[in-house]
Parts: structure tokens; C-alpha cells; sequence
């Protein structure tokens, strides 16, 4: 009797430990599962932050929120090397503290993390002990990852995330800190060609207007603000025969002054660039392309019953430079009065939100490139 219910009992304890085991597993399978599909969700976040905001700066301060909103990190700080230095790109940490977080390539324990490209974890035993790297700061943070950030092999800089707990990362998930050390270098990857872009923004010299590549950054910033747009390109499509019936000179007051016309006639909400040589892009921000027709149509026949000619001190500074310069091509004066009367050719399309404008621009582009030289007209495409 009694071997009985031993027995019983024994095969109650291995079905409970059996159970447990199952539920065990069922429970690490929900975490994991739980994990991968919020870790698509930050995936998501962050191409939202890429597509919602403007400069590369704000593109990485954002993400860093998402991550210490998302994974509960305390401190998040990223670091990158722009070339001359290093700079605090994203940090929640007190900026009294960034210099010496900017300066961690320099700390022996994560050189070598940075030649061997592998985290390095360093914590306290005690609330009495300070982190290596740390200087003023005792209270801040007890235990640390260090992660070096490589885009294609080449050191760009690094990330930190921090604790005010000793050995709060023990028993972290390294795998999961890994996926998101990878979103950050896929961002910043990402956002160095626009750093690029902004960098090389230029103002033309003639209208005072920004260039194409404005159109990518701080122009898209403004169009984005809106769900459909509509670009429109146009081409001044008598400027090389005026160059060459002319003069240079009066050619480039007629780019002047078209410019300046338009630029006096459109709401500051419309981005208004040259986009190269006679072309200019006008992106009509939030209005459909039907509603754009009749103001471009007033544009055109405002600009073409334009009488542009120089002005006897234009006139007088370009015979003293030929005077001064007489081998000079493409320049020339006559007592005759020369007066040019600018065409235009207008070809538009609509812009959604989200899509490849420099698509749309290159679309707009063969189609001026591409149409009869006589075309005059506005045209949608």
C-alpha cells in the first residue's frame, strides 16, 4: 500500500516537473516571439524617423528615443566620428557629461573592443566603486555595454548604453542589443548620403536660389509636410539662343529675372530652386496638379511679354571688360538696343509622400530634354 502511493506520488512529482518544463517553454517561446515582433516594430519606428524628419541630426536623436522608450534602456548615448572628431550625435545623459563620452576611444578597455569589433561590458561590484571611464560623475551610471559601430568595415564611431544598477546587464540579451547596434549602423548609413546632400547645398550665383540638391533635404522637409504635391519643371528654351544672339551677359539677366519674377509670385511654402542650367523646379507643396494650371498658365504669359534688356551701366561695365579682356568668347556689344523675350516650357507631375522624388525630377527632366525645341507649353505627365 504505502509502495503504492510512493509510487503515485512520484509520478504526480515528474508529471508536475514534466508540466512546468512544457509551460517553461511555451513561456520562453512567447519571449522570443514577443521580442521579434518588437523588434520589428522599433525596425518600423525607425524608418518612420528616417522618412518623418529632415537633418541627419534629428534622424539620429529620434531613433535613440525609440530605443530607450522601447527596450527601457536608462542611458543611450551614440557617438560618431564626422572625420576631424568625435561628437555626442544622441544622448539622454546631462550634456556635462558628453565630453567624457565622446572620449571613451581613448580608454584602454575599449580599444581593444574597437580593433576586435566586439561589445564590451563593464560594471561595479558596489554603489561605492565608479565606472573606468567615468571622471566627475559617481552616481550616474554602475554598469555599462560599449558598442563599436562599423559601416562596411570602416570605424564610424560608437554606442553606450548605461545603467545606474551594478551588474544590470548580466543576464541581458546580447543577441537583441546586436539587432539594434545593426538598426543604428542601417540609420546612419542611410542618413550619411543625405548628410552628403546637405553639405553640399549651394545658392546659384545669379537668382540667389538654392540648388538641386536642396530639393532633398530641407526642400523635402517642407513637401513631406503633405500628403500629394505637385513638381514642376520648367526650361527657359531660348537662353542658349540668346546667349548666342547677345551676349552672355544679357543671357544671364534674362535667368535673373525670370527667377526673380516667380520668386516674387509664389508663397513661401513652394520650394523654388535651379535645378541646372535654363531648368528650374517649382514644387507646388500640398496643391494637386489641377489646381496649379491656371497659375502656371499666368506665369508663362506674364514671364514671355517680358522685354529684358541690359541697362547703359550694364552696358557700359560690358564694353570696359571686353575693353579689358578682348579675347574674351561669347561676349559682345553693338550700339543697336537688343532686347530678349524669354520662352518657357512647363512639365509637371504629381509627388506622393514616401515615393522617390528624384524619380519624378528625372521623369520631368527627359521630358524638356527630350521635346521639340519650339515646345511652349505646359504639359502633364
Amino acid at each position: 500500500m504505502i509502495i503504492a502511493v510512493v509510487v503515485i506520488l512520484v509520478l504526480i512529482v515528474m508529471g508536475l516537473v514534466i508540466y512546468n518544463v512544457t509551460i517553461h517553454k511555451k513561456i520562453q517561446k512567447f519571449k522570443n516571439m514577443n521580442q521579434k515582433i518588437t523588434n520589428l516594430y522599433v525596425v518600423q519606428d525607425f524608418m518612420n524617423a528616417i522618412g518623418e524628419t529632415s537633418s541627419v541630426e534629428e534622424k539620429i536623436k529620434k531613433i535613440n528615443d525609440i530605443m530607450i522608450e522601447r527596450y527601457e534602456i536608462k542611458y543611450s548615448t551614440i557617438v560618431v566620428f564626422d572625420g576631424a572628431e568625435y561628437q555626442v550625435k544622441a544622448s539622454n545623459v546631462d550634456p556635462k557629461h558628453w565630453n567624457a563620452l565622446k572620449a571613451l576611444q581613448n580608454v584602454d578597455m575599449f580599444k581593444d573592443s574597437i580593433q576586435s569589433a566586439t561589445p564590451k561590458y563593464v560594471t561595479v561590484n558596489n554603489e561605492n566603486e565608479k565606472l573606468p571611464y567615468q571622471e566627475m560623475e559617481f552616481g550616474r551610471a554602475k554598469s555599462a555595454i560599449f558598442f563599436p559601430l562599423y559601416i562596411d568595415n570602416v570605424y564610424i564611431g560608437y554606442w553606450i548604453i548605461e545603467s545606474g544598477t551594478p551588474h544590470d546587464f548580466d543576464n541581458v540579451d546580447t543577441t537583441v542589443l546586436e539587432v539594434i547596434k545593426e538598426n543604428i549602423v542601417s540609420v546612419l548609413k542611410t542618413v550619411v548620403h543625405q548628410k552628403t546632400l546637405e553639405s553640399i547645398v549651394r545658392k546659384d550665383l545669379f537668382t540667389g536660389l538654392y540648388s538641386e540638391e536642396y530639393l532633398y533635404g530641407e526642400g523635402k522637409k517642407t513637401i513631406d509636410q503633405y500628403t500629394l504635391s505637385t513638381i514642376c519643371m520648367f526650361k527657359i528654351i531660348n537662353l542658349q539662343e540668346i546667349n548666342k544672339k547677345y551676349c552672355r551677359e544679357l543671357g544671364n539677366k534674362v535667368v535673373t529675372e525670370v527667377s526673380k519674377y516667380i520668386k516674387d509670385n509664389i508663397v513661401p511654402d513652394y520650394v523654388f530652386v535651379r535645378y541646372m542650367g535654363p531648368k528650374f523646379v517649382i514644387a507646388f507643396s500640398g496643391v494637386e496638379a489641377n489646381g496649379v494650371a491656371d497659375f502656371l498658365n499666368e506665369i508663362k504669359e506674364k514671364v514671355e511679354a517680358m522685354d529684358i534688356e541690359l541697362t547703359e551701366e550694364e552696358k557700359k561695365e560690358l564694353e570696359l571688360e571686353v575693353k579689358l579682356q578682348p579675347s574674351k568668347k561669347g561676349t559682345k556689344t553693338t550700339e543697336t538696343k537688343e532686347v530678349a523675350k524669354p520662352k518657357l516650357n512647363f512639365v509637371i507631375s504629381s509627388y506622393y509622400k514616401g515615393t522617390g522624388l528624384e524619380e519624378v525630377l528625372k521623369k520631368l527632366e527627359e521630358y524638356l530634354d527630350y521635346a521639340d525645341a519650339k515646345e511652349s507649353d505646359i504639359t502633364n505627365i
